[in-house]
């Protein structure tokens, strides 16, 4: 059951009962980009207790939202269905909503996070290959490593080889990845620095997608 009941009869406030508690539409976001994971659940939401996540999951199970299968957590027809709704809050978002960052907002694990589940390995040539990520404003390190088109994020040196660095301070990263700022005219800037092989450098800007909400961050200017 939801945390609350409205008590009306009203599609609206039924719809409320079911996503309309805390956290619930950021795990619908997360679920509907691709996560399928509690733990990669859990991992992209970092403000969220494991117990409210596992009660979350088991309120959209119950409504028949999502099914378990296994280790993975799947929309149900009903799920995706929401698709418009979140992507369209999302847009409202960017529309009337969304400023500049505060600086609690901007976590540079999260971003590294957000990005890894984005990038386009489909053309990387060979079985393995590692990124390695640089904030010149947080101390943590981070590598992606690509195993067979696959990315997972370590905050250990993994121990391969590095194909290409990426050095930016948080915030123009996070501009990178909302749209906000063009990859090519952060490098020329110097607020976002590529080193290694040219072969991935180069590449770099198809590699690294962009969120699914640039589109409407962008058009926000």
């Amino acid at each position: 059951m939801a945390d609350v009941s409205y008590g009306q009869y009203c599609p609206i406030s039924r719809a409320l009962e079911v996503i309309g508690d805390r956290w619930s539409l950021l795990i619908i976001r997360d679920l509907l980009v691709g996560t399928t994971r509690f733990n990669d659940l859990a991992r992209g939401l970092p403000g969220l207790s494991r117990s409210l996540l596992a009660k979350r999951l088991r309120q959209f199970e119950n409504a028949g939202l999502i099914e378990r299968t296994g280790n993975h957590y799947l929309l149900t027809d009903a799920g995706l269905a929401l698709k418009p709704t979140v992507f369209g809050l999302g847009e409202w978002g960017a529309q009337y909503a969304f400023g500049d960052p505060a600086p609690d907002e901007l976590d540079a694990e999260l971003l590294v996070w957000w990005m890894h589940t984005r990038l386009d390995t489909s053309e990387l040539p060979g079985k393995r290959h590692v990124f390695h990520i640089k904030f010149t404003d947080d101390r943590r390190l981070y590598w992606v490593v690509i195993e067979a088109g696959d990315p997972s994020v370590c905050t250990t040196d993994p121990g391969y080889g590095v194909d290409v660095t990426i050095t930016s301070d948080v915030a123009s990263l996070n501009q990178v990845w909302l749209g906000r700022l063009p990859l090519m005219d952060a490098i020329r800037s110097g607020r976002v620095e590529l080193g290694g092989q040219s072969a991935f450098t180069r590449r770099m800007g198809s590699i690294m997608r962009l969120s699914p909400l640039a589109p409407a961050v962008v058009a926000q200017g």
